[in-house]
């Protein structure tokens, strides 16, 4: 067994080794805050970088009757009018999924192919870069989190390595992405200890975290109790 030297020397010295774990953690946490202090939070979103164009209606255009939309596509559950590329169209749902239909005709027009994506891209973009390629994303990738696919993803060759996501079923812009935001994300996941996107593996980081938190302290409170016994011995 132990004598009780030989144990405060083994004790102080793994209270300094988790002391030095944490305090790697907490300097994480100190940069990851920095981070997000100095860069605002406007630039992370890439509001800098793409803006969705508003157009108005024409109030005098020709449309199909919404009745003939409903008999055409049963089981809508919301209708939205709205200015595609300069032209009329209806955001039809049906249940979860989504569709656009052409106003003036009541033809349906998504998914949107390519060539409607780059004209969307290019009217939305306000960088300086121009594209260097549009994928077709059908297994979403980290950053665009649980957004629904597939999804388009038009990639621009400037310095901040700008990706526009676009949904082919509205044409809407669902995600701006680009390094500062990246970045952010990165540094957020040190920030909070979300190492891994599987639920069992953030909660055994979390166990670990609290073990580790509860060994410092209780071996910390165990050190000062040790300090004041020998001292008043002595």
């Amino acid at each position: 067994f132990f004598t009780t030297m030989q144990l405060a020397f083994w004790v102080r010295r793994a209270h300094k080794w988790i002391g030095l774990v944490i305090g790697v953690q907490a300097l994480f946490w100190m940069i990851s805050g920095l981070y997000m202090v100095v860069v605002p939070l406007e630039v992370i979103h890439g509001d800098h970088l793409a803006h969705v164009p508003t157009e108005r209606l024409n109030p005098g255009g020709r449309r199909v009757p919404l009745g003939r939309l409903h008999e055409v596509y049963p089981g809508i559950t919301s209708i939205r009018l709205k200015n595609l590329l300069g032209k009329e169209v209806y955001e039809i749902k049906q249940g979860k999924q989504a569709s656009l239909v052409n106003a003036a005709d009541g033809v349906k027009i998504s998914p949107l192919d390519r060539e409607h994506i780059v004209a969307l891209a290019e009217a939305a973009y306000v960088g300086e870069g121009s594209i260097r390629g549009v994928e077709w994303v059908t297994k979403a990738p980290r950053e665009v989190g649980s957004r629904p696919v597939p999804l388009w993803a038009v990639h621009y060759d400037e310095p901040g390595k700008t990706t526009l996501y676009f949904s082919p079923h509205t044409g809407d812009l669902v995600a701006r992405r680009h390094e500062l935001w990246r970045w952010f994300d990165f540094l957020w996941m040190f920030h909070i200890m979300d190492y891994e996107e599987r639920e069992n593996v953030n909660n055994t980081l979390l166990r670990t975290a609290s073990i580790t938190g509860l060994l410092f302290a209780l071996s910390g409170a165990w050190l000062l109790f040790y300090s004041f016994t020998r001292r008043k011995t002595a």
